[in-house]
């Protein structure tokens, strides 16, 4: 059922809490993404990791403002902790991969944020390519950087559809809309 924003952010009080969450998504996604499943890969600085499945939540739970900042801070110190040449990139990258997806529905787990998680391995492939073409100058890695975003991509979207159907059992996004009012 598609409504508007579960999140009405009217009043002082409002804006706080949601800024609150806004920063314990940003602090999740860095640490998710620096130390928790952090795989490092190739010579060029790069890793694997399931933070993004943190991400996805924060685009469904959150206004799209609100989600787009935790993504870019989250991730952007995720860089800056663990391989900071990356950390330009990624702000502009997970601020991209949060728009397919809705925050407008009940539920987490809905058709549209399902194929969102495919939109957003594209997403987040092609855009982390062009990023290593911009900072090593060569058009030759495109396979490599597409599977390693695969499985990043590939396994925060069945982090993200696990934890998304067991919060949605348990009606945390209406819990977390009547906690930000």
């Amino acid at each position: 059922m598609e409504t508007k924003s579960l999140v009405k952010t009217n009043t002082t009080s409002s804006k706080v809490k949601l800024l609150t969450v806004t920063g314990l998504f940003a602090a999740m996604i860095t640490v998710m993404t620096a130390y928790i499943c952090h795989i490092p890969t190739g010579t060029n600085g790069g890793y694997i990791h399931f933070g993004d499945s943190l991400i996805y939540l924060a685009a469904v739970l959150l206004p799209t403002p609100y989600a787009l900042a935790a993504a870019a801070i989250g991730g952007g110190m995720a860089d800056l902790l663990t391989a900071p040449m990356w950390a330009p990139a990624t702000i502009i990258i997970k601020m991209l991969i949060t728009i397919p997806f809705t925050n407008k529905s009940t539920k987490i787990i809905t058709p549209r944020n399902v194929i969102a998680t495919i939109i957003a391995y594209f997403i987040s492939g092609l855009s982390y390519f062009l990023a290593e073409y911009i900072l090593f100058g060569t058009w030759s890695a495109l396979f490599a950087s597409m599977a390693g975003s695969l499985i990043q991509s590939g396994g925060s979207a069945i982090f993200f559809v696990i934890f998304g159907l067991a919060l949605d059992k348990v009606h945390v996004k209406a819990k977390i809309a009547n906690m930000l009012q």
